[in-house]
């Protein structure tokens, strides 16, 4: 049994709130999320190419994936992870690294559970995901409160997630996102589904005491002001961000040594090659 990675590091989520977010979640009513998952996914493992035997897949909602991949373990998001070191050839984390406390030791378990080879995705909310939500409230508060409190979880800019990637020791790594542009009638609709969807604020810092009556009111209107869609709806941005990494072997493609390549890069672009003091280097003869 490993040793729990996140023990003695303070934490910036509540898991007990979480855990109730989550139990209350319902995914039959906005699940919509999971559902551009599933199909981004699908078509991620037909693009590899391989036929993999002995998938995992990491979330903190089993039964909703439990039925994605044939024969795979499916094991929840804990801080350690139910899986055998390198049992797997590919291990899927999905829909619940925004929430992790430590992304990277969630990352490095996966690794870990990995065959030579193998194949890791990681599947989370990230980029300007709710960020018109955030700014309304934030604005709400400054002005009925005249305080800030964190009130939407945040979310991590694609390069620094891509960042991760390496730091959990894994070859090839890839970040990319796909950003979803939904409408809602309020705001208030919004957060009906966010709730649905177990995504509430779960921060530890967040702000308890219930809020002046003004304040959800006041946030609502500062929404639709800035960000209406001019249809008298709002609109809000989701972006699922997509880690691909992959076990480090041998047979993997590695970068070239400093001084091996076979041409000129000047050459390649048809352009005049130059020296660090800036000036012509005159084609060589042999060259000619």
């Amino acid at each position: 049994m490993q040793d729990d990675p996140a023990k003695d590091r303070p934490s910036f989520v509540d898991q007990a709130a979480l855990t109730r977010h989550r139990a209350r979640a319902r995914l039959d009513r906005a699940g919509f999320l999971h559902d551009e998952a599933r199909l981004e996914l699908q078509e991620r493992l037909l693009d590899v190419n391989r036929s993999f035997t002995h998938p995992a897949i990491v979330t903190p909602f089993c039964d909703t994936w439990a039925d994605f991949l044939p024969d795979a373990r499916v094991v929840p998001d804990a801080a350690v992870l139910d899986l055998d070191p390198g049992a797997h050839d590919l291990v899927i984390h999905t829909m619940g690294l925004h929430w992790a406390d430590d992304p990277v030791g969630q990352i490095v378990q996966c690794r870990r559970a990995l065959q030579p080879d193998g194949l890791f995705i990681g599947v989370m909310l990230g980029g300007d995901s709710l960020q018109e939500l955030r700014l309304s409230l934030a604005q709400a508060e400054a002005e009925v409160m005249g305080g800030l409190s964190p009130r939407v979880a945040p979310m991590g800019e694609i390069r620094d997630l891509g960042g991760l990637l390496g730091r959990a020791g894994l070859s090839l790594p890839v970040a990319d996102r796909l950003p979803r542009d939904v409408s809602y009638q309020t705001m208030f609709h919004l957060i009906r589904d966010l709730r649905d969807m177990g995504e509430t604020n779960a921060l530890t810092a967040r702000h308890r005491a219930i809020p002046p009556r003004a304040f959800f009111p006041r946030a609502a209107q500062i929404y639709a002001d800035n960000h209406g869609t001019g249809e008298g709806r709002i609109k809000a941005r989701f972006e699922l961000v997509f880690l691909t990494g992959w076990a480090p072997h041998d047979s993997q493609q590695k970068p070239l040594r400093p001084g091996s390549a076979a041409a000129r890069l000047a050459e390649a672009l048809e352009t005049t090659e130059f020296n660090e003091a800036a000036k012509p280097v005159p084609p060589r003869k042999d060259d000619t």
